[in-house]
């Protein structure tokens, strides 16, 4: 009887573990409902597929990137909206987001920047708030998924980032200059290949961390909800008033999470660019 009860529970827990998987991981499928029963929406692997030097490239649509475009979408009608709604005083839906936009510009790229570079990368920087915003929130609605739960994705924004601070570097110092100052002035010759590396590891750690803290919180608060959920199906149906308790906590603190990680990885970005564009007039 309890050795039965055990692997009752065991199987019970493989199939949460796949629900989980299912739910975090990108894939060629997403769930949808259905008059009667949930019917997933078939994407093709193969669609745009090759190989490329002996390399197998896939740059198909999968269920993350499908998710990506739909986020890109949503903040190009957000814009023409906003557009058309411009005014000297704003009113409703347009308010909130001139709201978010000077916040990130008065208190993000001000403070880090200063005023004159402010005004060239302040719209990267909202680019990318919003961006990461709507992605991370599109993974609490139902059936949806967190293209920010996904390391290739992180990688990808981090890559930008990447991008646009070696960019502000050459701006402000000429491509040989932002190379020079690899090895700073005054240091010893049989030093300077030490500090060579020290400084291109230093460069590379920046979007290494942006890429990897984001995507760590963002799939850290999902796998404890669905694991919270899933208790209820292993345990049984009497811990229910408790897990949910718990369940719809970790929901609200995701909703947190998500602006709270979009706000990071945004002023850190901002932080990285400003070492090299502060005091620019």
């Amino acid at each position: 009887m309890v050795e039965h009860a055990a692997q009752a529970a065991t199987s019970i827990g493989e199939q949460v573990k796949e629900v989980i998987l299912h739910h975090i991981n990108n894939g060629w499928e997403w769930g949808l409902p259905s008059t009667h029963w949930e019917t997933p929406v078939q994407l093709n692997p193969d669609l745009w597929r090759f190989t490329a030097l002996g390399i197998d490239v896939n740059l198909s649509i999968s269920k993350h990137v499908l998710m990506m475009l739909i986020a890109a979408g949503l903040l190009i009608l957000m814009g023409i909206l906003v557009r058309r709604k411009l005014s000297l005083i704003p009113k409703g839906f347009a308010s909130v987001v001139e709201s978010f936009v000077l916040f990130i510009r008065d208190e993000l790229a001000v403070p880090t920047m200063g005023q004159p570079a402010s005004k060239i990368y302040t719209p990267f920087l909202c680019t990318t708030f919003f961006f990461i915003l709507t992605m991370n929130l599109m993974g609490l609605l139902p059936y949806g998924a967190t293209p920010t739960g996904n390391i290739s994705v992180t990688a990808g924004l981090a890559t930008m980032a990447f991008l646009a601070i070696q960019f502000a570097g050459m701006r402000k110092m000429g491509v040989f200059g932002y190379f020079g100052h690899l090895v700073p002035h005054g240091v010893p010759w049989w030093l300077a290949p030490v500090m060579i590396v020290v400084e291109l590891m230093g460069i590379f750690a920046k979007p290494f961390a942006l890429c990897v803290r984001l995507f760590a919180n963002m799939i850290a608060g999902h796998v404890v909800i669905l694991s919270l959920i899933g208790l209820i199906f292993v345990i049984g149906i009497y811990v229910f008033p408790v897990v949910l308790g718990f369940a719809l906590f970790m929901y609200i603190l995701e909703i947190f999470v998500s602006f709270l990680q979009a706000y990071i990885f945004t002023i850190l970005t901002s932080l990285f660019i400003g070492l090299f564009v502060a005091g620019e007039h």
